[in-house]
């Protein structure tokens, strides 16, 4: 595991002080269970605490909080904006908006926590660039802007390509949709202070410590070594969620990898790409790149390896061939790092829903047992908002969280395996196909196309 750690946790496990939080050896009780230490589990439990302070939160996590998802992402705190026209076929046009606006509020009270609670994970405010890297893409954003300005929101600035390239110092793109509220932080510094900050409210978190099974009907979470009864139970598990029975066709996990590189600042400043700004193209397939604190351009793609059925293991954590054709796709879209040593590569999985936005509902039970997840790849931000759905409905609330239009079950399914995953490889292969020769200026077949159109919709909706 250690040598699969992403560049982002090398450093934050670097420079922390004390060792990991102990393994759950006996049995306890508490008010909630809270089992998984990404953000989802992590917001959930300071807002538990936050709304009852004298409530009793265990924590649990099968490996180190921070770990999963949370540690190895690309940094981009992003709304829900890009997806304004899947939002609203989910939950209705009023109650998109609100969580439109909500998804965007949430990047800045992420910059408000991390200023008052001493966390520095390096949060810099400077926009996200929704970019066209071939000439299939120009325009992918047209529907999401079109309906955000029906609201009287006016979220993205168009760029042209001469615009764009004079941003990102690329000659490769050819317009984007900017936009100026999104943010990039140091994912795992994130994670590992919004750790620190629950130990100090009186979470008690244990690491190192998986659940191996859940009791629903006395709200028992079992452990290798240890048990937790408790009065409701938040399950934030990310990809991992497929392992439970009910929402075992909520998902399906896919690979993201990522390289980064040498730190480049000179060569940076000299390409124009000074702004901080998070980037990523409108493929399904889709590249992220940002630049870093100390110079480096760390650069990733979705779109890897599928799982079959629940199998979530360390064959998503690197990859050597992904890996080698992540750096090429680097020097063709950010020709300034041609001859930059890469110096980390690491992957991880994406809990994808089926229209690409996270869900949230209750399992069957005695107890209230809440679980969300589904990011899509953009989990950062929503995290927050998703924790809040989670609180209310473990605390059994009635308000706008637990009441919100994304805390209603699964709203569709993918098909059961093998067909999934056999499936999965048949569109994956159809959408590298036409994506590569879109990237080459060409146009696919009208089989390969229709086969394409088959993929589930990443964290935005791109044209077919």
């Amino acid at each position: 595991m250690a040598a699969a750690r992403s560049l982002w946790l090398q450093e934050a496990l670097r420079d922390e002080e004390g060792g990991d939080a102990p393994e759950l050896l006996e049995a306890i009780e508490a008010d909630i269970c809270v089992v998984g230490g990404g953000y989802t589990g992590l917001w959930a439990a300071l807002r538990i605490k936050e709304l009852e302070p004298d409530a009793t939160v265990v924590l649990l996590e099968a490996d180190i909080c921070g770990g999963g998802p949370s540690g190895r992402n690309g940094g981009f705190a992003l709304s829900w904006w890009p997806k304004i026209e899947t939002l609203q076929k989910r939950v209705g046009k009023e109650e998109a908006l609100r969580l439109a606006r909500a998804s965007e509020a949430v990047i800045g009270e992420i910059g408000e926590f991390c200023e008052s609670e001493g966390i520095d994970a390096h949060f810099h405010q400077g926009g996200w660039l929704w970019t066209a890297t071939s000439p299939a893409q120009v325009g992918s954003w047209e529907g999401a802007v079109a309906v955000a300005e029906s609201y009287g929101e006016h979220p993205f600035q168009l760029l042209s390509a001469e615009e764009v390239q004079a941003r990102t110092g690329s000659p490769v793109h050819l317009g984007a949709a900017f936009e100026k509220t999104a943010a990039t932080v140091q994912p795992a510094f994130l994670a590992r202070g919004l750790r620190r900050v629950a130990l100090e409210r009186g979470v008690r978190i244990h690491e190192h410590t998986s659940m191996v099974d859940l009791d629903r009907e006395t709200g028992i979470v079992r452990t290798p070594s240890g048990s937790v009864r408790a009065g409701a139970i938040v399950l934030a598990l990310n990809a991992w969620a497929i392992k439970i029975r009910e929402l075992s066709r909520a998902f399906v996990a896919v690979a993201s990898d990522m390289v980064a590189t040498e730190p480049m600042p000179d060569r940076l400043a000299e390409s124009g790409w000074t702004g901080g700004e998070a980037i990523s193209n409108c493929r399904l397939m889709v590249h992220y790149y940002r630049t870093t604190r100390d110079g480096r351009i760390a650069f990733g793609r979705g779109g890897g390896r599928l799982a079959f059925g629940g199998r979530v293991n360390s064959n998503f954590d690197y990859s050597p061939s992904q890996s080698e054709s992540l750096k090429a796709d680097l020097v063709r879209l950010v020709p300034v790092a041609e001859g930059v040593p890469v110096t980390n590569a690491w992957g991880g999985p994406i809990d994808r829903t089926t229209d690409g936005l996270p869900i949230a509902g209750r399992l069957r039970g005695r107890v209230p047992i809440v679980y969300g997840a589904g990011y899509s790849g953009n989990g950062v931000a929503p995290s927050r908002t998703l924790a809040k759905i989670l609180t209310s409905s473990a605390l059994e609330l009635a308000d706008e969280w637990s009441g919100a239009g994304l805390n209603t079950g699964i709203p569709s399914r993918f098909p059961p395996e093998p067909v999934r995953f056999l499936g999965g490889l048949v569109v994956r292969e159809a959408v590298r196909r036409k994506e590569g020769r879109e990237d080459r200026g060409l146009t696919c077949d009208p089989v390969t196309g229709a086969v394409a159109g088959l993929a589930p919709q990443g964290f935005f909706r791109v044209r077919r």
